[in-house]
């Protein structure tokens, strides 16, 4: 855990000087955007602690894979998450060596990330703080192909926030082809692209709930459509559920934002889109409380909650905000402290950086 503590608070200062050294933007009354500089600098930790690594997670099943599977273009058939295969066939004419698929995958999918919220977080340093502490960081070295699914859809924010459907599901399906549960999103966008907190919204936690309480009927349904896929063995999942804590860490910047509805919407108009795709990854860890594998499901939805969360701070009033901001750095500490120290124990591993 020492790498991953010393590059959260790289990161973190990283990330500060480079909202400090930044350029105004538009996106509604007030914006700023990174140091370009800094922000490369940024990308640079995150992809070297989680491209050099070792283990963690699947990690060491993706390398296997990569090291004894037949990745031949001429045998790719195309169908399924064969972009996952073509990736992996074109990474073997440079390097039989697993690591280059483990670096390749962390270096995409965190600049996807970053450069997302690069874009679109009021304040970059705490967007980036909380994708570590939250756990966020290390399920991205977890569910490889998952999350470069979901930094790629990530990337497609834009056309969600300007409306244009049709670039959004092309992005979506480039998606699909590392991971299948990314066509979830194309319905998704008629879901969010509404205002918040409507009858819709209050539709979507109710629903949630029964889903959680009738969830023996609910996951009968879900694991009998996909019982003839290669996704059929997640009906014998068994890792308990996610956590009530996790449900409070994942709900408590969608209960500010309510709380602060009218003075978000006059700092970003667009807001509503991100509120409801953040509201989404309350509804999914809510359900996930049952069966963690719909905690899945989070790994597309999660990556909005760190744009929201980044404009909550100038939601309170200017005198409250160093308090706040302070408040919501050490909830995250001590929260990081527990899950990925006592809770999971997590080590990290690497034939290129020891501590």
């Amino acid at each position: 855990m020492t790498v991953i503590w010393l590059m959260l608070a790289v990161v973190f200062m990283l990330s500060v000087l480079s909202r400090y050294f930044s350029t105004p933007v538009y996106l509604g009354p007030t914006y700023i955007r990174s140091s370009r500089l800094l922000t490369l600098g940024i990308m640079a930790s995150l992809v070297l602690v989680a491209g050099l690594r070792k283990n963690i997670g699947d990690t060491y099943y993706y390398m296997h894979s990569y090291s004894t599977g037949d990745f031949r273009l001429n045998q790719i058939q195309l169908e399924g998450d064969f972009g996952f295969n073509f990736l992996q066939a074109l990474l073997h004419f440079i390097s039989d060596d697993p690591q280059l698929l483990i670096f390749t995958t962390a270096l995409f999918t965190n600049i996807f990330i970053v450069l997302v919220l690069r874009q679109y977080s009021r304040m970059i340093e705490v967007s980036l703080y909380v994708y570590i502490a939250s756990g966020m960081f290390t399920i991205s070295m977890n569910g490889i192909r998952q999350c470069l699914a979901a930094s790629i859809v990530f990337l497609a924010t834009k056309y969600i926030l300007n409306g244009d459907w049709k670039k959004y599901f092309l992005i979506v399906l480039i998606a699909s082809t590392f991971h299948n549960t990314a066509l979830i999103l194309i319905p998704i966008y008629f879901i969010v692209r509404r205002e918040a907190w409507t009858k819709m919204t209050f539709l979507m936690l109710g629903m949630a709930v029964i889903l959680t309480f009738g969830f023996q009927q609910f996951s009968d349904v879900i694991f009998r459509a996909i019982d003839d896929t290669h996704y059929s063995g997640y009906k014998d999942f068994a890792e308990g559920g996610a956590s009530f804590i996790r449900v409070i860490v994942n709900g408590a910047p969608v209960v500010i934002a309510y709380l602060g509805r009218h003075r978000l919407r006059e700092l970003w108009p667009n807001s509503d889109y991100i509120v409801n795709l953040s509201l989404l990854s309350c509804v999914f860890i809510i359900i996930a409380t049952q069966n963690w594998i719909f905690a899945r499901f989070n790994i597309y939805f999660g990556l909005y909650n760190l744009i929201l969360i980044s404009w909550l701070v100038h939601l309170f009033v200017k005198k409250d905000r160093k308090l706040i901001y302070l408040g919501l750095l050490l909830c995250y500490l001590a929260y990081f402290y527990y899950e990925q120290v006592i809770s999971l124990g997590i080590l990290y591993k690497s034939d290129y950086i020891t501590w």
